[in-house]
């Protein structure tokens, strides 16, 4: 299995976390995500993880994340 693989994900007024099944635990604003900052709570808490557990999606919103372009994400932001 992927180490990227998503186990969890929380989301509360800053940040969107992911916890992976190997423990690690990625965390990015949520500002970042424009769709998932304007959607309701009960929107939020209804993701799905697809591709073999390395990305999200919220079928609702009609919105995909992948686990690895979070991660690099994060890295471009940390550079910056």
């Amino acid at each position: 299995m992927n180490g990227l693989a998503g186990k969890e994900v929380h989301i509360d007024d800053q940040f969107l976390h992911v916890d992976l099944i190997d423990g690690r635990r990625i965390s990015t604003p949520i500002s970042w995500y424009p769709e998932l900052q304007q959607a309701s709570l009960n929107e939020l808490k209804r993701y799905v993880f697809i591709c073999d557990d390395t990305g999200i999606e919220w079928t609702s919103l009609d919105y995909h994340l992948s686990i690895e372009n979070m991660m690099q994400f994060q890295k471009v932001q940390d550079v910056a």
